[in-house]
């Protein structure tokens, strides 16, 4: 593996609140070890309100943040991704996207924030909760000793991330 940042592709259907966290994260915590991109199968084309604050809240810069289709990732001039994660919930029935190619890929589902109805506090926690759980994931990721690990043993791990849903923390 290369001194290259590892370039990852967060995917979900509207691209308005999960897979926009899950970038920010990692630009975050990867320390420019990696390179975090979102994008959405059917993107809303705008990222969700409480998703900006959220962010903006935990002093993430959000002035790249916008929703967008993953079309823009298939192009001859696009970044090669060496990782894609599906964040979308299957447990709701969502359809998720599947990215053609050879980037390692995983399932991490986490439920929609965005798709909680109730008071605004309610759908605030939601908002957090699913930051809480991307970032429990993220921090695990960036931790794995990329450089050691072969292929199969990596996909082994990318896919036990996604299968155990992190503690609350």
């Amino acid at each position: 593996m290369s001194d290259q940042p590892f370039n990852v592709l967060f995917l979900c259907t509207g691209n308005s609140a999960r897979s926009i966290i899950a970038e920010a994260i990692l630009n975050r915590v990867g320390q420019g070890r990696f390179k975090a991109y979102s994008a959405g199968s059917y993107p809303k084309g705008e990222v969700h309100p409480y998703t900006l604050q959220l962010l903006k809240t935990a002093n993430h810069d959000v002035s790249a943040a916008r929703s967008k289709s993953w079309d823009e990732f298939a192009t001859p001039d696009a970044p090669k991704m060496d990782f894609v994660f599906t964040v979308c919930d299957d447990a709701a029935n969502e359809a998720c996207p599947v990215w053609p190619g050879q980037p390692m890929t995983a399932h991490w589902g986490v439920p929609d924030p965005a798709a909680v109805e109730g008071t605004d506090a309610e759908k605030h926690f939601a908002f957090a909760d699913t930051y809480r759980m991307l970032n429990n994931r993220l921090s695990i990721f960036v931790n794995l000793p990329m450089k050691s690990l072969d292929r199969l043993a990596l996909q082994k791990r990318l896919d036990e991330i996604g299968r155990k849903l992190p503690e609350a923390g």
